[in-house]
């Protein structure tokens, strides 16, 4: 496997030119390095495209952002060149030729469209998070690539990445050339600070106060949180506690309504320093000018699937290293920063390295709908890291129950109508089975 670390400009140049010759290539960089919005544009410039570029995103707030702000360097309104596809939005025109959308809509266009018409390279972006859907839409890609168009090309990009693994699926036996993205990013004083069992939320609020108070403390402020509830309970505290002072405590999270999100991206002015508290939306795509400060709890929500009653749900889990370091970067963009980590180095050592993939943990009744649509056994796919048997079994005997497969995995009318709604097969169930 061939590796090169260059600047932004040379990966970007290099990307393009592997992808001229060959049907894959990785990117790795840091966050900020300029992969999500400098790669897909460059590759509309490249002679041999043929088709239009989708770029994936994880979360809407990332596709949105990522979307908007290519529009804007083209000098252009979004739907133009540069086109969205998300859950309820749709911004595109005869002129799109790069899309960005989010996984869900991916899985859903390829279930739709088995060759992917018109589409020349997809982009897989922070695929270092393995949510379900990305370990599933690379499965599925790899599958139209393998057996209806081989001219598809197909690029994975990310923060930090199991190179050896993701590059040993894309081509087994000719690994892509993996091209990582040096950074000279400024340097990040990194302090831990353990809060115990406290709440997330009072921990965090108190660390901001702290931060705020510091002598010589400046620029603005970020916090990780793992939920919506947490945040809420932050912006309360803190916003009791700063009394007069030129503070602005702004929620990020993907619950939020796109003039909400697009204030808690926008710079404030020099006069007011920001305190902007986000989930993990803000940890990699999402670029947020100004932060000079990390506050990390050191928590995320993560979907499980409760073993009792076989249903989804979001856990309440500890950051990996890998994801620390990366929300640990988010204060060194721009200049020399500060992050305050909300456990003790002692903790840290007992931690994981890399978040695991969710494939391995999750309720796995809406991947094994989708395969069904899409007409393949798990077992006949490639896969970063197998989906388990147990999990697999499970979610085949609820979506027999709910009469979305036949006996034999084979999907029904009724699967067809259920996989056609971007919610949990049980809820669209419900929907499905109200509307009927």
């Amino acid at each position: 496997m061939s590796q090169h670390i260059v600047l932004r400009a040379e990966a970007i140049d290099a990307a393009v030119a592997s992808l001229r010759t060959r049907g894959d290539v990785v990117i790795v960089g840091p966050p900020g390095a300029g992969k999500t919005t400098g790669v897909p544009p460059a590759l509309l410039d490249a002679p041999w495209l043929r088709g239009r570029v989708l770029l994936v995103e994880p979360r809407r707030v990332a596709a949105r952002a990522a979307a908007q702000r290519m529009a804007d360097q083209r000098g252009e309104r979004l739907g133009e060149t540069v086109g969205l596809r998300m859950r309820h939005e749709t911004v595109v025109s005869a002129r799109t030729r790069l899309e960005v959308v989010t996984e869900g809509v991916l899985v859903r266009m390829i279930n739709a469209d088995p060759s992917l018409d018109g589409v020349a390279v997809v982009i897989l972006d922070e695929f270092h998070e393995r949510s379900l859907e990305a370990d599933l839409s690379l499965a599925l890609l790899l599958d139209v690539r393998d057996h209806l168009r081989a001219d598809l090309r197909l690029v994975v990009m990310s923060a930090t990445l199991d190179v050896d693994t993701v590059a040993a699926v894309l081509s087994p036996g000719d690994p892509p050339p993996v091209i990582t993205i040096g950074s000279v990013p400024y340097p990040v004083e990194t302090v831990h600070r353990p809060v115990g069992g406290e709440d997330p939320a009072t921990a965090a609020a108190d660390a901001v106060l702290g931060e705020l108070d510091r002598p010589g403390s400046g620029g603005d402020v970020l916090v990780f949180l793992p939920g919506v509830g947490e945040i809420r309970r932050a912006q309360r505290r803190i916003e009791a506690r700063v009394g007069r002072r030129p503070v602005l405590v702004l929620p990020l999270h993907g619950r939020l309504d796109h003039g909400a999100i697009a204030t808690a991206l926008a710079p404030a002015s020099a006069t007011v320093r920001r305190v902007v508290l986000a989930t993990t939306v803000a940890q990699t795509s999402v670029t947020i000018d100004g932060i000079t400060t990390v506050i990390d709890t050191g928590w995320q929500r993560a979907p499980r699937r409760d073993p009792r009653t076989g249903l989804p749900r979001l856990a309440t889990v500890h950051v990996s290293v890998a994801t620390a370091d990366q929300r640990t970067g988010r204060a060194g963009r721009t200049a020399p920063g500060r992050c305050v980590r909300l456990w003790s180095r002692t903790e840290e050592r007992a931690m994981e390295r890399r978040d695991r993939p969710a494939i391995l943990d999750a309720d796995l009744t809406d991947l094994v709908l989708n395969l069904a649509v899409w007409g393949s056994a798990a077992d006949m796919l490639r896969w970063c890291d197998e989906p388990p048997p147990e999990a697999l079994a499970s979610a085949r005997t609820v979506l027999e129950r709910l009469g979305a497969i036949g006996p034999e995995g084979r999907v029904t009318a009724h699967g067809r109508a259920l996989a056609s709604l971007p919610l949990d097969a049980r809820l669209a169930h419900l929907i499905v089975a109200d509307d009927s």
